[in-house]
């Protein structure tokens, strides 16, 4: 047996965010629209989950196509070439195929050459995961510039007839690229997993299952409103900031009520931007984050070195949190 010591990378002090991007499907479908073919309406949707439309996408906007767009978009914002990139994650709880993953395809359509490549599956908190394992990989020396995805294309495993979730669900994706800095602009992520609750949200198989997404509303209401205000609490001890230094609150975009109630429970300055953009987006899992801090930068809300606090959660029932520094 051989005494022979294993040598490690290390890497930066720390990874920041270089680049932002997303793309929005080109269909918007309102509330009065969905009221012409279930028992629903405008009011009943916003008064529950806050939502004046969302975004399905047609036959050619696959997860990969969006992510490639969104992908591309980030790397352009980043000034960095596909070359440049050596790790590409692509999260998603709707992918259409276990096997290819979307993650080699996607670094292959923006001409990144043999990155690291996976994809990652942690339901609506895919995106604040694979940010983490990036920015992990970069301080460890495992990679030196990362793409992250969050894609999702729920209109395939969603009942569009069905007002429990129809009138959720949607499509879209969101990208970041991430690159070495001395001074840290990515926090410690903070995640776990309540596991006993894993079949609120789900999608059940086997003969008597038509495949689609089911979710108990009230239950996952109840575990995000009296849970998750820790774990937010904790990203932002584990980076050294306090809720007075939050410039901008960006939750998975599940529901306004909740965001609402989170952003209250955290006793955040009355000057922080609180992302809302479930209103014109609905629920986009893993796609939700980084989509609402696109809006957020694009209107202006939200600016170049602000500080955000981010936080994914849902299906497993994962969650996972950390802060970061807007580009």
């Amino acid at each position: 047996m051989s005494d022979t010591r294993i040598s490690l990378t290390t890497g930066a002090p720390g990874a920041a965010v270089l680049g932002i991007g997303a793309y929005r499907p080109r269909r918007r479908v309102t509330n009065d629209e969905l009221s012409q073919t279930m028992e629903t309406s405008d009011e009943w949707i916003q008064s529950r989950v806050g939502i004046a439309e969302r975004r399905w996408a047609g036959p050619d906007e696959t997860v990969v196509e969006m992510s490639v767009a969104a992908g591309g978009k980030a790397l352009a914002a980043s000034g960095l070439a596909p070359e440049d990139v050596d790790l590409v994650v692509v999260a998603s709880a709707s992918l259409p195929t276990m096997i290819p993953g979307a993650g080699p395809e996607v670094a292959h359509r923006l001409g990144i050459r043999r990155p690291g490549s996976y994809d990652l599956n942690a339901g609506c908190a895919g995106f604040c995961y694979a940010l983490g394992a990036a920015a992990d990989a970069i301080r460890t020396g495992s990679a030196r510039h990362a793409l992250v995805v969050g894609a999702e294309k729920l209109t395939d495993v969603t009942d569009l007839t069905d007002r429990s979730t129809a009138v959720i669900f949607a499509d879209g994706a969101g990208a970041m690229v991430l690159g070495p800095t001395e001074d840290p602009g990515v926090g410690p992520v903070v995640w776990g997993s309540d596991g006993d609750q894993r079949d609120a949200i789900a999608i059940p198989t086997g003969e008597d299952s038509d495949g689609k997404l089911t979710m108990a509303g009230q239950a996952v209401y109840r575990w995000a409103t009296t849970k998750l205000t820790e774990t937010l609490q904790q990203a932002m001890d584990r980076a050294g900031v306090t809720a007075a230094d939050i410039d901008v609150f960006a939750p998975h975009q599940a529901n306004l009520r909740i965001i609402e109630l989170m952003a209250k429970r955290l006793g955040l300055s009355e000057d922080t931007v609180v992302a809302r953009d479930v209103v014109q987006a609905g629920n986009t899992s893993s796609a939700s984050v980084p989509l609402a801090l696109s809006a957020l930068l694009e209107s202006g809300e939200a600016k170049s070195g602000d500080l955000a606090l981010l936080l994914g959660y849902g299906a497993g029932l994962t969650f996972a949190g950390q802060v970061v520094r807007l580009p």
